[in-house]
């Protein structure tokens, strides 16, 4: 059998273990699907084992290692705890509430990867919930809306915006610059979208509770902490001037903070999500044996994206089809060899904004949603599919619209 046919078998296996999970007679997950898949290419010859240490982009795995390492010092200090102790005193009813949790986690997730706000942030609107009497369910909803809306606008909001930032050469500004109107309009649209979806738990105004255990956060810790974090993100915005990379951004302002941070720098970096990283890592050696089998110009050839217009149409079609199969990040791993040969700052803004938005459609779109739904699940709440598909799937397509006519415009400037 020839190496294009096995390395067609290994990526076909790999990414039937990512879709599915559970396959009988196997213990398998995302990460072990991609780590075997990744094994198999050098196993069989598809890739050798030094082609495989060249696939890794680790530009995006060290950007990834620094901002992982720069928010669980962040929430070691409890920073959400502290922004929602001293801001609960004006939100005095459910209606304040819901725009509390929509532009906190959206803006949140924004410059925090939204990953890691919503691991941060579901127990406390649990809590509140409780404490105020209220159904969760909309408001977890919600923030899961608003974490992928709100991380379209930055590269360091979500894991595929790192891989489109690193590989695209844009910088941290201009990728702001262009898809911030898509965050912001979407994030809008979520606060009354919920309110009328969910009549009932917003006909009459509640008033708001805050959790008599409190919330646990440390100030001297976090003056630091903060201090360079926001250091950090200024620093994306001049990289660009000062010649910087914002891979080697993140990994010194993640050095610095554990340095300077009041918490053992064992317990920080025990909290790096490791499997996250492998799973990274794995799967750029999966793509790579793809893209070498030639398998690649099939795609390429199915997915010519043509005039501006049509491009923008077809790449928000395909993310919306590609990561309900896949989850998002597979998918976008998929689509960078393509894009890499157009090399057009449109296509590029189009797969970030539309595979991040596609991640809203169901549960299993984004890494995000699974975060929020398994948290919430230890608490006793249980969000069934339909349950969050149904809301998801509108503020989807219109989410859709929004990027689409904004995309365009920009096409037209």
């Amino acid at each position: 059998m020839s190496f294009e046919w096995i390395a067609l078998i290994i990526f076909i296996i790999t990414y039937l273990g990512i879709i599915f999970t559970r396959l009988p007679w196997v213990n398998i997950d995302r990460p072990s699907a991609a780590f075997f898949g990744a094994v198999s290419m050098i196993l069989f010859g598809v890739l050798s084992f030094d082609e495989a240490i060249h696939a890794i982009d680790f530009h995006t795995i060290t950007l990834l290692l620094g901002m992982m390492i720069i928010i669980a010092t962040l929430q070691a200090d409890g920073l959400f705890n502290y922004l929602t102790e001293k801001s609960i005193k004006i939100v005095k009813n459910q209606h304040r509430l819901l725009t509390y949790i929509v532009w906190l986690t959206g803006v949140g997730s924004a410059f925090l990867v939204n990953d890691a706000v919503v691991l941060m942030f579901t127990p406390i609107i649990i809590m509140i919930c409780r404490a105020s009497n209220l159904n969760p369910v909309p408001y977890l909803i919600a923030e899961i809306l608003s974490s992928n809306i709100g991380s379209v606008m930055t590269i360091t909001g979500n894991p595929q915006n790192m891989l489109i930032g690193i590989h695209s050469s844009l910088s941290y500004g201009e990728f702001m610059m262009y898809l911030f109107p898509i965050s912001i309009i979407g994030l809008t649209l979520i606060s009354y979208f919920i309110r009328w979806y969910f009549k009932t738990e917003f006909a009459e105004k509640k008033a708001i509770t805050l959790p008599t255990e409190g919330f646990s956060y440390r100030v001297d810790s976090l003056r630091y902490s903060f201090s360079i974090f926001l250091g950090v993100i200024v620093m994306f915005f001049l990289g660009k001037i000062l010649n910087l990379s914002i891979s080697l951004i993140s990994l010194v302002g993640a050095s610095l903070i554990i340095i300077f941070g009041h918490i053992k720098p064992r317990r920080i970096i025990d909290k790096v999500d490791w499997v996250l990283i492998l799973f990274f890592a794995s799967l750029f050696v999966v793509v790579k044996g793809f893209e070498k089998a030639g398998w690649m110009n099939y795609l390429i050839n199915a997915i010519n994206v043509g005039t501006d217009l049509e491009g923008i149409l077809k790449i928000h079609f395909v993310s919306l089809v590609g990561s309900q199969i896949v989850s998002n990040v597979p998918f976008t791993l998929i689509m960078l060899p393509l894009l890499k040969i157009e090399s057009n700052t449109l296509w590029w803004l189009s797969l970030a904004s539309a595979s991040t938005l596609a991640g809203n459609a169901t549960i299993i779109g984004a890494i995000a949603n699974l975060i929020v739904l398994e948290s919430a699940r230890k608490y006793g709440i249980r969000i069934k599919f339909w349950e969050f598909t149904k809301p998801a799937v509108v503020v989807t397509l219109m989410t859709f619209v929004i990027s689409v006519i904004i995309l365009f415009i920009w096409s037209l400037v």
